[in-house]
């Protein structure tokens, strides 16, 4: 997965319609389909509780549903984007550690994931305004530059493919 550049405003303007749409249809939705379901089967004993689960069970598929069949509509072309960001980095997080090693022994596959990572990461702390780690992250990266440097390895995100991964 390519790293590119997103507009921040409009990401943010659209994820946050994106999740207050998902908020009001879940609400909506939950709330007929658990009113229709009472209405049809009514309890004696006053306990609705499983109609009501049933109802957001329901709707919260519903709503899942309905974003995984628009995945790929312009509008939520950002949205998308980073939401598999974040899983790809997050493959590599699971396994950081394995990772670090090998570049520390100077695996240049390891150092290429941990470029991605470092890169992926920026990309997404600045998207969401979280500037508060980014000293660490930049630490990171210059040790990262020293240890590439040391063993001659040159880091292009570009170059960068998640069946790396299968090795560590």
């Amino acid at each position: 997965m390519k790293l590119i550049e997103i507009d921040k405003e409009r990401y943010r303007k659209h994820l946050n319609r994106v999740l207050v749409g998902c908020a009001l249809s879940l609400a909506i939705c939950s709330l007929v389909l658990s009113q229709l379901l009472i209405y049809l089967f009514p309890d004696p004993s006053g306990s609705h509780f499983h109609w009501n689960a049933i109802g957001v069970l329901v709707s919260a598929a519903l709503v899942g549903i309905t974003l995984s069949k628009h995945r790929y509509h312009p509008y939520l072309t950002e949205v998308y984007y980073v939401w598999q960001l974040k899983q790809a980095l997050n493959k590599i997080t699971r396994k950081m550690r394995k990772i670090e090693a090998a570049a520390q022994q100077g695996n240049a596959d390891a150092m290429l994931a941990l470029q991605y990572s470092y890169s992926g990461s920026r990309l997404l702390w600045q998207l969401d305004d979280n500037t508060i780690i980014m000293d660490e992250l930049a630490v990171k990266q210059t040790e990262l530059n020293n240890l590439a440097e040391k063993h001659n390895v040159s880091l292009n995100v570009d170059e960068y493919n998640e069946q790396l991964l299968k090795q560590f």
